[in-house]
């Protein structure tokens, strides 16, 4: 059956203290409301709808790039979670099949548990909720069941003392039918301590229709929402552990597992080596059996198989290693690209530029990509062999097989196979040197006298 996702994603977070909505902010370099879509990849392709509201053009366009194919509903005047769902009835019009509310702050229920919801759809409850044993249940809404039905929800500023002591938690997540949902929906009142209309009174009036309503639990730790900015970072925290973990059941080895930090979108092959303090941001591919050495940072790189990154280098985005290709200490490299076992192993910088194979830049080297307003790109032939402290100031070809002298400010294309050195002459004057600093001492002794 086919399955719709409505997220919501229009609360301001006052307790982050923040100027930017709650949804944006960020695990493992991607926004929160990401990560709670993300649980949905494996249902049926059915419609995925966020509910903006707060600074919803901020959060527009950041699923714009993020997840393009997102349909986007605004609700301008906020007024419960109900209200905020009945927002998505004109994007899911005449759509068939189930729908699953989600919460954008919510970031780690996991594909299964959805599945689980789904299955328990399948198997007749008319309405699934979500549900959880708190280890110490707070404010959270409470789920009534009796004999195996739910039967209601109940807030906990509106529950009485018998209904606080119920230990299963509600984790606001539902799955029902979307023509179903919205008729329930319409339904729901605001007579109650916040005068909001609650989606979890869609349980109630369901089963006063003699309608069947079900619990699937999952463990607590799912729904973990995001409301302050130290639960952020318990959150981050949690998902770089969960992701090591992975990386290491994957066959990647960890030095030092809780000094590397992955993004959201990191895929390392199996037999890569990460070295203690790397970190990883988004868009990074490694490929089986590359080496990345202690302390170094890569995002929107892609780094080939047998290859060896760092110590301390720097590949930004649009970087492209080449297999057995070695980047060395205190490389950066931009939008480059470093053909197969090619080497710049040391105190470097290589942007906009295309480096063949086999290729051997010395200690030093600087690609002069940038004159003030336009990038240019520089080209290093197959077998290339550039001299220490070489400036390559583009746009620039040095040929296959060329060399370049140490020291050189080379401004011109250097054909295949020629020695190209452009710096000036040396000039050896005897005795100046100590001439020189002669009259220094002097000057300097009769100031201090």
């Amino acid at each position: 059956m086919t399955t719709h996702i409505v997220c919501l994603a229009a609360g301001q977070g006052t307790r982050m203290n923040s100027d930017r909505p709650k949804v944006l902010h960020e695990i493992a370099h991607a926004p929160l409301f990401v990560h709670a879509l993300g649980a949905a990849r494996d249902l049926d392709g059915g419609r995925r709808v966020l509910v903006v509201g707060h600074g919803a053009d901020e959060v527009r366009a950041a699923a714009a790039d993020a997840l393009p194919d997102l349909e986007i509903v605004e609700q301008a005047e906020r007024r419960g979670t109900a209200h905020a769902v009945a927002q998505a009835r004109p994007a899911l019009q005449g759509a068939g099949g189930d729908v699953i509310v989600l919460y954008g702050d919510t970031p780690f229920i996991r594909p299964e548990t959805l599945a689980r919801l789904a299955a328990a759809r399948a198997g007749g409850a008319d309405v699934v909720v979500l549900g959880f044993e708190a280890a110490d249940p707070g404010r959270y809404g409470r789920l009534v069941v009796e004999g195996g039905t739910l039967e209601r929800i109940v807030e906990f500023k509106d529950a009485t003392e018998a209904e606080q002591a119920i230990t299963l938690c509600n984790s606001g997540v539902v799955c029902a039918d979307a023509a179903l949902l919205f008729d329930l929906i319409d339904a729901v009142g605001c007579e109650n301590a916040s005068g909001e209309y609650y989606l979890t009174d869609i349980v109630g009036i369901a089963r006063a229709r003699g309608l069947h309503a079900a619990a699937v639990t999952c463990p607590e730790a799912e729904t973990m929402g995001i409301n302050t900015r130290a639960e952020l970072a318990r959150a981050e925290a949690l998902w770089q552990a969960r992701r090591r973990a992975e990386a290491l059941a994957d066959g990647v080895t960890l030095v030092a597992p809780d000094t590397v930090f992955f993004a959201h979108d990191t895929h390392i092959g199996r037999d890569a080596v990460v070295e203690p303090n790397v970190v990883f941001g988004p868009d990074v591919t490694v490929e089986s059996g590359a080496v990345i050495r202690a302390f170094s940072h890569l995002e929107g790189a892609h780094v080939g198989a047998r290859a060896v990154i760092g110590p301390y280098a720097r590949l930004r985005p649009g970087a492209e290693i080449g297999n057995g290709a070695k980047i060395g200490n205190f490389v950066e490299v931009k939008a480059a690209e470093i053909g197969e076992g090619a080497k710049v192993n040391h105190l470097s910088y290589v942007g906009d530029a295309q480096v063949g194979e086999a290729a051997n830049l010395g200690a030093g080297t600087v690609t002069c990509n940038y004159d003030g307003v336009f990038k240019h790109r520089t080209e290093i032939g197959a077998g290339a062999f550039i001299g220490s402290s070489t400036m390559l100031v583009a746009p620039v070809r040095i040929g296959a097989g060329a060399m370049t002298g140490s020291g050189s400010v080379i401004t011109s294309d250097v054909p295949d196979g020629a020695l190209a050195i452009g710096r000036a002459r040396q000039v050896v004057k005897d005795g100046l040197a100590r001439r020189m600093m002669d009259r220094l001492r002097a000057a300097k002794a009769k100031r201090t006298n």
